[in-house]
Order: C-alpha cells, then sequence, then structure tokens
C-alpha cells in the first residue's frame, strides 16, 4: 500500500482528536472506513502507530515518529489548497466563507449578510467541532466562525486569531417532556431532574465534560445516553430523556424549555476571523451576527424572560 496525502491527513486527525469517532466526523467518513484505513496504513508499515485505550487513541513511539514528517506534509498541501482557491476567488469576485456551530442566530444572521454583501458569494460551512473551525479559520479556509465555548473547558484557538465576544456567558436552558413534573415551574432545580435520564453529544467540543462537571458539583450522577440532539429530540418528547439546550431554542408541542436554578451551565459565544482579514468586513460580520442573535433571543419566550430578569443589554439594540 503506497500512502497518499489522504491518509497522512487522517492519521493527523486522529492525532488531533485522539479518538476514531470525532476524527471520522472530522474527514467526513464512517467510523468503521476510517478504522479499516488504519488497520491497512500499519499492515503496510508493519507497527501499531495508536494504542487504543478505553479513553481514546493515543500515538505510539512510532506513531509520533510518523507523525512528525506528516504533518509538514498535510501542512503544505493544505497551503497549496489555500493559494489555489485564494486566485480562484480573486478571479471569480468577492467571496465570504462562514462557519459555525448550531445556532438559532445563523438564519437571521445569513439573511442580513447577503442584504448587505449584495453580490458577494457567501457560503457556509457547519460542524459540531468548534475547535475544527477555528483551525480551518487559521489556516485561511474560513474568513470567520461562530462558535460556543463550553465554561470552564476552553477552546483551542490555534495562534492569535482575531475575536469578538458576542455573550459572555450565555445559559444553558433544559429541554424535558411538556407532561415532566418539574415543566410545571417556569424555574428547574436540578435535583428535580437526578431521577432521569441525560443525553448529551459527546463530539460536541466540551459538552459532556461540562455537564458531567455540573451533575458532579451537586452531587448527581444519572444514567447518561450520549447521541446527537436530532435523536434526543424525539427521546425527550415521549420522557426518555432530558438534554441541555441553548436558550433560544425554539417552542414545541411536545417538549417544554425551561431555565436551571443558579445557571449552572453556561458557554460563552465567541466570533473568530482569519487573520489579515479586513477590520471593516469583521466589523460588519459581527454587528450583523449581534442583531441576528437578538432577534432569536427575543423569540424564544423562555430566554427573553430570562433576559428581562436579568435586565440584560440584549434586550436593547445598540445605538446607531
Amino acid at each position: 500500500m503506497e500512502l497518499e496525502v489522504r491518509h497522512l491527513r487522517a492519521l493527523c486527525a486522529i492525532a488531533d482528536t485522539g479518538s476514531l469517532h470525532k476524527a471520522a466526523r472530522q474527514l467526513g467518513v464512517s467510523q468503521p472506513s476510517l478504522t479499516t484505513q488504519l488497520r491497512r496504513i500499519e499492515n503496510s508499515l508493519g507497527a501499531e502507530l495508536f494504542s487504543r485505550e478505553r479513553t481514546g487513541c493515543r500515538p505510539t513511539p512510532f506513531g509520533r515518529s510518523v507523525l512528525s514528517r506528516a504533518r509538514p506534509l498535510v501542512a503544505e498541501m493544505a497551503a497549496l489548497v489555500i493559494e489555489a482557491k485564494a486566485a480562484a476567488a480573486r478571479a471569480g469576485g468577492p467571496r465570504l466563507r462562514v462557519g459555525s456551530t448550531a445556532s438559532r442566530a445563523l438564519a437571521g444572521w445569513l439573511r442580513r449578510l447577503r442584504q448587505r454583501l449584495s453580490g458577494t458569494d457567501i457560503s457556509l460551512h457547519m460542524d459540531v467541532s468548534a475547535n475544527a473551525l477555528l483551525r480551518l479559520v487559521a489556516t485561511g479556509q474560513l474568513d470567520v466562525a461562530f462558535v460556543h465555548e463550553v465554561e470552564g473547558f476552553p477552546l483551542r484557538v490555534p495562534g492569535s486569531l482575531p475575536v469578538r465576544v458576542l455573550v459572555e456567558r450565555e445559559p444553558q436552558f433544559i429541554s424535558m417532556a411538556r407532561d415532566h413534573p418539574a415543566a410545571a415551574a417556569p424555574v428547574v432545580e436540578l435535583a428535580d431532574l437526578a431521577e432521569d435520564r441525560w443525553m448529551v453529544d459527546p463530539t460536541v467540543d466540551g459538552e459532556w465534560d461540562g455537564l458531567r462537571r455540573v451533575l458532579g458539583a451537586a452531587g448527581l450522577n444519572p444514567p447518561v445516553l450520549h447521541g446527537d440532539y436530532l435523536t434526543a429530540a424525539s427521546l425527550i418528547a415521549i420522557g426518555e430523556a432530558v438534554a441541555p439546550c441553548q436558550p433560544t431554542s425554539g417552542p414545541r408541542e411536545d417538549i417544554a424549555i425551561r431555565p436551571l436554578r443558579g445557571d449552572p451551565l453556561a458557554v460563552r459565544l465567541l466570533l473568530f476571523c482569519r487573520p489579515g482579514a479586513a477590520e471593516e468586513l469583521f466589523e460588519a460580520v459581527y454587528t450583523d451576527l449581534e442583531a441576528a442573535y437578538r432577534e432569536a433571543a427575543l423569540r424564544a419566550a423562555a430566554y427573553r424572560q430570562w433576559l428581562m430578569r436579568h435586565k440584560s443589554p440584549l434586550l436593547y439594540a445598540p445605538a446607531a
């Protein structure tokens, strides 16, 4: 088997994420496919590159040696692709490449950007991993990225990317079945959910760590299901689980959204920009994001009430 750049890129992804599952999602392939590919690479080289442990994958000494040679090659190829795309962009007109983790503000943000930047080709790249998006910004493959950082678990920011803080501390609410006993109150006590199954997506950077920290601090050890939040919604609706959710989450007839007493779960909302981007563009993109987020926040009844109780400046549009 002759190693190709895609094989080296796969090895780097496994090393960076420490997980075959996370690396597969980052590369856009299935985990079984990536596992098979890794096995073939190791068979070709005649030695193991990673030790498979309960907590993830770690490079072996031989693996570290291979990675030290692979990383410069992958970086050079990425730079070549970036330069080629930049040349094509210059020839084809202005572009804005937007990255984002999931957010209810996204639709309003894109709508405003298209109105402001008429004639600009605006593309969107979604990813559950904020760290993956930041790597794309750092290498120039994205112009901006809107991400969240789980409180207590800082993102791995490559280099010194320009950044604006949209919300310093956004509380995370809880979604539960509409007929859940705790849903009768406007604010939920964490102890009232001690007997519930909690569902969390472990592929979202810091999500499981943040929830585990909060539950542990409260002396709770409930059963936890790992899965994506699309699946979670169907389980929550029938009372099989509860889950953290963004406070901007929209209403559903079968699901109740409630804040937690004391707001123990929180994230910071950040907008990053690629190095060298025009300050005027960064400011304009941030202004539109701020307006879109405010729109989404005020549309969500539970969050709007929370903002009013806390006299949040988000309730008021900045002076023109």
